[in-house]
């Protein structure tokens, strides 16, 4: 009887997706939506493992998970916006090192830096941050910003890769 629930509780899942993904998405949470997805899964399925009562309907309880993860990410996203000035310290551990540049093209180099940090998406701009100026590993960055691990390295790769790009145009 269990794994013909379980079975039941995937299929509904399933079905139910691709309308929880634009559900997180028309919330503001792109880049977020697939992990939050998932997430609701794995609470449905910890619901239904516990000793309390049968999931009566379960496509109910997944957009009441849904909802209350919108919630919390959007709390979460109030909570920790990255302030600009902290993109001057990461334009500057971001910069290669400098040898006989003349303080002129430093300072040049290092405005252009910060106005490509500043134009990113505001979790990628916070998730550099906290790499380059603070230290964080992906896992650390991940449980700040209640994301997962691969999250965190996708916001870093496509910062990064924007960001080398625009200063290789620039030279």
């Amino acid at each position: 009887m269990a794994e013909q629930a379980l079975r039941a509780l995937t299929r509904v899942f399933t079905d139910q997706a691709p309308a929880l993904r634009g559900f997180f998405a028309r919330r503001g949470a792109n880049d977020e939506a697939e992990d939050l997805v998932q997430e609701t899964y794995l609470r449905l399925l910890r619901a239904h493992q516990g000793e309390g009562e049968r999931i009566a309907n379960p496509e109910a309880y997944l957009y009441t998970v849904a909802t209350n993860l919108a919630r919390e990410q959007a709390a979460r996203r109030q909570r920790s916006p990255v302030p600009l000035e902290d993109i001057e310290q990461v334009a500057a551990l971001m910069s290669p090192a400098e040898g006989v540049e003349d303080a002129t093209e430093r300072v040049q180099r290092r405005e252009h830096m910060q106005a490509l940090l500043a134009g990113l998406p505001t979790r990628t701009r916070a998730v550099l941050v906290m790499q380059y100026r603070d230290g964080l590993t992906y896992r650390q960055i991940a449980e700040r910003m209640g994301v997962s691990p691969h999250m965190v390295k996708k916001h870093v790769v496509r910062g990064l890769a924007v960001c080398r790009r625009a200063m290789g145009d620039a030279t």
